[in-house]
């Protein structure tokens, strides 16, 4: 009694795979590289955008910390006829006698300007604004002097100015004890400030001492904007009382702000831009995805031969489609691992250019390589079953 005995193809194992398909690659090096070029390009700009973000976002959240969230200011909001409002003189007076205020400070618009000199044009401001303010300032903004000295109870009577390091620059004042013109009159600059995140408008100011301002500038010594710092926990209570404790009669005409949220939604923003990037780099993913399907096609019809001969040889479709399947694969895994490095780089260098922390999530490098795997599998299905369905005796036709 005789067995059915039948030959059985052997399978290939991974290392056969990844050497079969990587032959296939070696042999067209400029078409393998163009290929996995737009992959690159797309995984690249995918891993820059999210560690450009991810590292804004982290800076932000470091000046969060560093800065508190525990300052409010409270500025003049509109009366019920449209027009703007005044603070009370006695406002910084009665934030102070809040119990869960820490310390608290104002700053008031005086209605003059400086320059540089009174050769310059009094239009010509630059943009800064004269502020009167009170001593405790820069304490309760937690902010310090760059060059010089701040204000204190014998300068604040004084035509003393201390420069915010925008408006220092503006006017082009590199030290102190030069003379800058306001109110018609020559002011000494005392000091230059350190740069304030929380408070811009400060930056951008000329700071005088109160009794100064009324006395030589015309100021009217109503606040216009105070600013105070609490106990974090106490932070919603004292926003609650401050409308009423400034102005019992008209709370309905304070404004009460916390500067700290402008960061916060600085960082949200970067959030939705970031989205609006990452469908660009998505865009650029699936072009280089169908470059690869390209690539694989036209490589199937230029080994028509080959194809033939190994189908002739024993060779199963299955065999067939798993060689085009790895070729398809391995394109895409070395355009994405090149794009990660590369969006790495890119994103990491950028970061330390802006002084910010370099941060790139683990999980966009590997979801970007994912990605990559998906479009290279998706791209090499089509050219895979292609190859598989050519019989041996077409592919081997002699044209």
């Amino acid at each position: 009694m005789t067995r059915d005995r039948r030959l059985k193809p052997s399978r290939l194992s991974p290392s056969d795979v990844l050497r079969v398909g990587a032959a296939g690659l070696r042999t067209r090096p400029a078409r393998v590289i163009l290929s996995a070029l737009g992959i690159a390009i797309g995984i690249a700009t995918m891993i820059a955008v999210i560690g450009i973000s991810s590292s804004s976002r982290e800076q932000l959240l470091r000046q969060l910390d560093r800065l508190g969230t525990n300052l409010l200011t409270v500025s003049p909001g509109q009366t019920v006829f449209g027009k703007e409002a005044k603070l009370p003189t006695t406002a910084l007076g009665m934030v102070k006698r809040i119990g869960a205020v820490r310390t608290a400070s104002a700053t008031g618009a005086v209605d003059t300007t400086v320059r540089r000199t009174d050769h310059i044009p009094e239009a010509v401001t630059g943009g800064i604004a004269v502020r009167a303010t009170t001593t405790e300032l820069l304490t309760t903004l937690e902010g310090g002097v760059s060059q010089g000295t701040w204000l204190n109870a014998a300068t604040e009577r004084q035509p003393a100015v201390v420069l915010g390091s925008v408006a220092a620059e503006r006017l082009g004042v590199t030290r102190t004890g030069v003379r800058v013109w306001m109110g018609g009159r020559w002011f000494t600059v005392i000091g230059v400030l350190r740069p304030m995140p929380l408070a811009p408008e400060i930056e951008r100011s000329a700071l005088v001492g109160f009794p100064v301002a009324e006395r030589l500038l015309s100021f009217d010594g109503h606040p216009t904007t105070i600013y105070e710092r609490s106990a974090e926990e106490a932070v919603a209570a004292v926003r609650e009382m401050l409308p009423r404790t400034v102005n019992p009669e008209r709370p309905n005409e304070v404004d009460v702000s916390r500067p700290s949220d402008a960061l916060a939604a600085r960082a949200a923003a970067a959030g939705a831009f970031t989205n609006l990037l990452l469908g660009l780099g998505t865009v650029a993913l699936l072009v280089g995805g169908v470059g690869v399907a390209n690539t694989m096609v036209i490589s199937v019809l230029e080994r028509r031969g080959e194809i033939g001969l190994r189908r002739s040889l024993g060779a199963t479709r299955g065999q067939v489609r798993v060689q085009f399947l790895s070729e398809s694969l391995l394109l895409s895994t070395l355009g994405g691992v090149t794009g990660s490095v590369t969006g790495t780089l890119a994103a990491s260098g950028y970061a330390l250019s802006q002084g910010w922390p370099p941060v790139v999530p683990p999980w966009a490098i590997g979801g970007a390589i994912l990605a990559a795997l998906v479009i290279g599998t998706v791209a090499g299905i089509y050219p895979a079953m292609r190859a598989a369905r050519l019989s041996p005796t077409v592919a081997l036709a002699i044209p």
